[in-house]
This record gives C-alpha cells, structure tokens and sequence, in this order.
C-alpha cells in the first residue's frame, strides 16, 4: 500500500451519546469523532450541552445512553487510563488567587506527580511558553484576565495530554490576549496534541479546522466550517452609507422582515443575511453583496433548526424615556479622570465627552482601567483627581443625585440569586425609588418586555445566562434612567441573546437613553457611534468605528477589521513609547 498515507485514528469516537438531567435532555444521540493534530470547535449557544460533552469526554459524567472512547479507552470503564491521557480546563478554572503564579504550578505539579528535573524543566517550559516568567512571583489574584487564562493553561499542561480540552477559555479576554491563547494553541497542535475548543466567538471557529455545531442537545454540523459557510453564498449583504438613526431605523426594520435572517449593525453600514431563495435586500444606502462568513451560516443554521430563542431577532419593545433637562449639554462629561492604588495608576487622566442618545464604548485589554473608568463615573469608586459630571450633575457635589440619573449593569452578574425574578425586580424598583401603582407597572413592564414570565417565580441564580442578562438589564432600565452604564455585559453570552440584547439597547439609544458599554466582542463595538480605547490607563485612540478602521488601513491590510485597527492603534503606541 506504498504511496498512501495513513489515515489516523480519531482520539475521541462520541457514538450516539445522549445525557439526561432528571427530565431535561442535555445531549441527544451525538456521534462524531475529534481528530488529532488539529483544533476543533466545539461551538453553540448557552446552554446547547457544549459543557457536557466536555465533562463526558474528560471522564466526569457518565451517559445516560451511547459510549464515550478516549485514546481507545472507554471514559467510564477506564477512567484512570482517560485522565493520563486528557488536559481539561473548565470555564472556571480553579486557580488559587491568594498563591503565586509558581505556587500554583507547584501545586499542579504536586497533583500530577511530576516532581524532579522533570518539574524544573517544566516549569522552565511553561512559563516560557506562555510569557508569564517576569511574573512568577506575582498573586495570581492580581493577573489580568488574559494572564490567568495562560496560567490555567500551563497548569493543564504540566504533563503534556495527548487531548486538551479547553471550555471557553477566551470568555471576557481582550483580543490581544486571545491572539496569545491561539497562537500558544497552535504550537500545541504542531506537536500533534489534539485540541476540543469550546466556544461562543464566531470568529474564533473560523480558525477550527473542524467545528460541531449544537443547539439544544442535539448536533447541527460537524466537519470543516468553511463547508457550511460556502452554503450562504448570495445570501450576504451590505447597506452602507447610514447616519446614526438611519442605521438604527433600518436594524428595526429589518428585525422585522420574514425574509431577513439576521441584521447588524457595523459603524456606518448595516449588515444583511437573508433566508434561502430571498431576493437582495433594498434600503435607504447603497446595497452591495459581501463574503459571507461562519456567523452568517452559524445564526441561518440556529434560527431554522427549529431552536431559536431568539426568533428572528424580533425583541418586545421596551420603552425608556430619556428626561429632557439634559439636552443641549452633554450627559457625561469626564475631565482629567484619574485613579491610583498606592504607587500604581490605574486610570491616568482620561478625559471625554457623551452626547445625549449616543452608544459609546470603551475598548481595551484586560487591565487597562475600562470597568476602573466606569466605577468612578458611577460614583462606586472615588476619584483621586479629576471632575465628572452626570446629567450636568457634579459626582463630587451631589453623588446621590447623579447616580439617581444612571442605570448600572456591572460586568459580573449582581442580583441575588436566592431571590426569585419577581423578588429581583421588585427590590431594586424600592431601590429606585418606585412606589405603589408607578413600581407594580414597572415591574410588569420589565417581565413582559424582556420575556420574564415564564422564570418569575424562579431563583435568579438558577436561570440560563442569557435569561440572567435579561434580567439585570431589567434591573439596571426599570427607573428609565437617562444614562445607561453596560460593562461588558455580554461576556460568555451566546450571539444570538447578544443580538437580543442589542436590539433593546439600540431601541433605547433611539429614545433618548445616553448608552456607555466596555465589551471584548469586536462586532459589539461595531453598533457604538463612537469608540474610545483604552491602553494603561489611557485613552490612546477615538473616534467612530469606521474611522478607527480607516486608521489601520495599508497595502498588506486593504480591509481592516476593528480588531485590526485596535491591534494596530496598541503596537502603534507602544513604539511610540519605546522611541520617546
């Protein structure tokens, strides 16, 4: 048989594997093989059962029904044998904050007995590998988002697996950072580790060699992702040449539309995916067909599988109404904003300015002073220098009264989990302020508008993420604030309650509502009017995202994206630094 190569045995055979939680189905009959050498992307919505086939690959959870094998060990019967040959990160991974970077792979180390020289060199190895040597000695605590994500993946591979499973581990990492996980993967996968990538980021399983596509337990695609792009061929389009309510106007037009499969909004211009045999769309801009990409295959193939929670991206309305004292000025005025811990800036005199319905986001790696901005513009941190003004309302002279202004949807989930959705919403419509016949139409309002019904008598905590999100932006709109404060708060959230979640916040900048957002989704920054980036501390860049783009373009990169530009604007920066 000279002259042909050897096809590979798969390192995992899923073979119609079905999991059941008491009356809920997780996982129905699954079959698919994950090959060796390669990346391949486990992707879905929340709650599609990405997890669970994790925990049943790693050995974690036993199947209801069908067979699990591992390296051609069964993941059950030879479950010892699964976890010599398997390096799994969950999604929250258990560092140990109050240890160091070098305790916690000691520790690791420890757990998977490799002691000696073959420790040492580890260590040697890892902490090169994953650039974290200058920071050893530091609490993993006090690591940005994207370097404890490198240390949980250097204590995974402290005795190298032949299969790594990574559960969402870019979740609420800035791009950079994601480069940095790829770029580590990849290395990985040259010295023939198979990788399973779980993942929410469309983006991200464009660069899988193979995908399997769940929604609601049960597999959807499985097999190179570009196969199920090529499908949407003549079905993308772009309507350029929009101002701020013309783009906003025409996303709520197209929600609409029986034959428009997805809209977004992407600075200036608004993005169309129609359904199959649908003719190209026409609107108030130039219309012109572009390349379609895994996300438009991947929303088309959710939204006609019978599983959309998001129907056709149509939301229920939700009214807020922006008072009229603050028109004319600007909403938010931030002068020379600066934050210190002890020797360490942390915010280093940011200084910008908000206009009434305008969506403004601020971008930037972890660590670089976005949710440290916020809290003082929120009042929940002083400022050691510098003026803020919400509503015309000075934060240092009247705090309460600005802060009576805003709405405020922290980057970590913040209700209380052990009170029911209703117990929720009717505590933080007393914590406003909302009384008698005002609070119960509020609350009612908040649990139509945002599909709460269902879940009303539910504990938060137990609610799917997206419901979770849906709820504290119900938390944070219910007083009609006329200043919105979202950070990050689509962090971990499947595309399609982004959208959702979207479609509510354009429909309240289209009503007056000043709307401020931090978010680590590049397409998210896309629906901002304006984009500031912050980099140590400082805002090194802003402007609309079209021009931000614009500002990266050259020969080698003729159609920047906005990770792009805002890849570009850093290393601009930090050469400007390095020549000063």
């Amino acid at each position: 048989m000279t002259g042909h190569a050897v096809k590979p045995e798969p390192l995992v055979t899923i073979d119609g594997v079905a999991k059941r939680f008491g009356g809920r189905m997780a996982l129905d009959g699954l079959s698919a093989v994950v090959m060796p050498g390669r990346v391949t992307g486990l992707v879905g919505p929340d709650g599609a059962g990405k997890t669970t086939l994790i925990r049943l690959i790693a050995g974690l959870l036993k199947p209801s029904a069908g067979a699990v094998t591992v390296c051609g060990f069964d993941s059950i019967a030879d479950g010892e044998d699964v976890r010599g040959v398997v390096g799994y990160m969950p999604q929250r991974f258990g560092l140990y904050e109050d240890l160091t970077v070098a305790e916690n792979l000691t520790l690791h180390a420890d757990l998977r007995a490799v002691t000696g020289g073959d420790r040492a060199a580890a260590f040697q190895r890892l902490l090169g590998f994953t650039g974290l040597e200058p920071f050893r000695g530091r609490l993993a605590g006090a690591l940005s988002g994207g370097m404890k994500q490198k240390l949980g993946l250097a204590c995974t591979l402290i005795r190298p697996p032949r299969l790594l499973l990574l559960d969402e581990p870019s979740v609420g990492v800035d791009p950079l950072s994601r480069r940095e996980l790829w770029r580590m993967v990849y290395e990985l996968v040259d010295q023939g580790i198979g990788v399973l990538w779980s993942t929410a980021y469309l983006d991200e399983a464009e660069r899988c060699q193979s995908v399997m596509l769940l929604n609601e337990g049960r597999l959807l695609h499985s097999g190179d992702p570009t196969d199920l792009t090529r499908r949407m061929e003549g079905r993308s389009f772009v309507m350029r040449g929009l101002d701020t309510a013309g783009k906003r106007g025409a996303l709520a037009e197209a929600q609409k539309r029986p034959d428009v499969v997805d809209a977004l909004i992407q600075g200036r211009s608004l993005r169309l995916v129609m359904r199959e045999g649908a003719s190209a769309p026409v609107g108030a801009g130039a219309v012109e067909p572009v390349r379609p990409r895994f996300e438009d295959a991947f929303v088309s193939l959710l939204r006609t599988s019978g599983g959309d929670h998001a129907a056709t991206g149509v939301v229920p309305s939700i009214t807020a109404t922006a008072p009229a004292a603050d028109e004319g000025g600007f909403p938010v005025e931030a002068v020379d904003l600066t934050r210190r811990f002890g020797d360490f800036t942390a915010v280093d005199r940011v200084s910008f300015m908000v206009r009434r319905a305008e969506i403004f986001g601020l971008l930037g790696p972890n660590g670089a002073g976005k949710s440290t901005t916020f809290k003082m513009l929120c009042g929940l941190l002083p400022m050691t220098s510098g003026t803020a003004r919400l509503a015309g309302i000075s934060l240092a002279h009247a705090p309460a009264l600005a802060r009576a202004r805003l709405g405020y949807m922290s980057q970590k989930f913040s209700l209380y989990p052990d009170l029911s959705v209703r117990q929720n919403l009717d505590f933080f419509a007393g914590a406003y302020g909302l009384a008698g016949g005002v609070r119960r139409a509020a609350v009612a309002r908040m649990i139509d508008g945002f599909g709460l019904r269902p879940f009303v008598g539910s504990d938060a905590g137990e609610l799917p993420l997206g419901f979770k999100q849906r709820l504290a932006l119900a938390c944070a709109i219910m007083h009609e604030p006329a200043i919105l404060f979202l950070d990050e708060p689509t962090s971990g959230v499947d595309p399609l309650t982004r959208r959702e979640f979207w479609a509510h916040i354009n429909a309240m900048a289209g009503q007056g509502v000043t709307v401020l957002v931090t978010t680590h989704f590049m397409d998210e920054a896309e629906y901002c009017d304006r984009v500031g980036i912050v980099y140590r501390g400082a805002i090194i860049a802003m402007d609309s995202p079209d021009a931000l783009k614009e500002s990266a373009r050259d020969a080698g990169l003729p159609d920047p994206t906005l990770e792009d530009a805002f890849i570009r604007l850093i290393e601009r920066h930090d050469r400007a630094r390095e020549t000063a």
